[in-house]
């Protein structure tokens, strides 16, 4: 059963069905840079375009859809214009992939904030969309920290839609997981000079209220705020642009940001990951706030795995 990715970034949703099992006949990605590193990472065939000008006849048959769309129109930190913003409006363009291939499953990812954007109204628009498609939903919002042993605070919704109703039925989505690895596990000892904060305006204010190794802090425009979860912050795509809610940490030499390895690590990225040399950090920065945790996708992968393995059995 092959998967084709929608918004498919550096792969990250890919990444995690691979861990399940499964494997990706192609991918979509309108970002340049994110297909370079899409491409030093992945062997399946990924398409540098936008979504909407794809040819469906020139791709191979699937039978899952992955789509992890544009969150900005929906997220709290964005504008939260939803359908309004063109971000938003793409997902329609999703149903024209459904409508083509009619894939068995689906698999939708967002924001948390999709739930409740526009009083409830836009979550219950592409809930009416995909069950007119036949798709049978299940939905909830987990945290990377809670299922998938990954020390970030990183609430998403997802979203896995059947045709068939036993699948439905059967599946469940994964419990949670203990929580065992801790911030100072992804951090390295010390990094290169260019990512300490010695040398910016906001180093002695910090340095008074830094003092806690064992977590995350982050420059609040007019202050410092710990994590007192011991948890890095949700990543995002602007950590590369400086300034405030950039997650800071002290490691053996001093007060820094994170890399972009780090970042990669918060998402549960192992590091044979390749981070090509030849893109800034700002583009790696970018192209890993917006990707996946990829160790909840593996645990949703796997239960979707289990219920495809019990109707084989039935069959049989």
């Amino acid at each position: 059963m092959k998967l084709g990715s929608l918004f498919a970034g550096i792969g990250g949703i890919e990444l995690g069905f691979k861990k399940a099992g499964f494997k990706t006949a192609w991918g979509i990605e309108l970002d340049s840079k994110a297909c370079i590193t899409y491409k030093a990472n992945h062997k399946h065939k990924i398409i540098n375009e936008d979504i909407s000008k794809i040819d469906l006849n020139s791709l191979e048959d699937i039978e899952i859809l992955s789509a992890g769309f544009p969150c900005q129109a929906f997220s709290i930190a964005g504008y939260q214009r939803g359908f309004k913003d063109e971000r938003g409006n793409i997902f329609f363009e999703i149903l024209r992939y459904l409508r083509y291939f009619k894939p068995r499953i689906i698999f939708l990812e967002n924001v948390k904030n999709l739930l409740r954007h526009d009083k409830n109204k836009t979550f219950a628009i592409i809930k009416q969309e995909l069950e007119g498609l036949g798709y049978k939903l299940k939905y909830e919002v987990l945290n990377s920290c809670e299922y998938g042993n990954i020390p970030q605070n990183r609430e998403r919704i997802y979203i896995i839609g059947f045709l068939d109703y036993d699948l439905f039925d059967n599946f469940t989505f994964p419990k949670k997981i203990k929580l065992s690895k801790k911030v100072q596990d992804l951090i390295d000892k010390k990094a290169s000079k260019e990512f300490y904060y010695k040398d910016t305006k906001y180093y002695n204010e910090l340095k008074k209220v830094m003092h806690n190794k064992n977590t995350l802090y982050q420059w609040r425009r007019q202050y410092v705020r710990e994590n007192k979860s011991n948890l890095c912050p949700t990543l995002t795509a602007n950590m590369g642009t400086g300034g405030h809610n950039v997650p800071l940490v002290i490691d053996s030499l001093d007060i820094r940001k994170l890399t972009p390895r780090e970042c990669a690590r918060f998402q549960g990225f192992d590091d044979n990951f390749i981070l090509p040399k030849e893109l800034s950090n700002a583009s790696l920065y970018k192209q890993i706030g917006n990707s996946v945790s990829v160790g909840v996708i593996e645990n949703i992968a796997k239960e979707i795995k289990k219920v495809l393995k019990n109707e084989y059995r039935a069959v049989c």
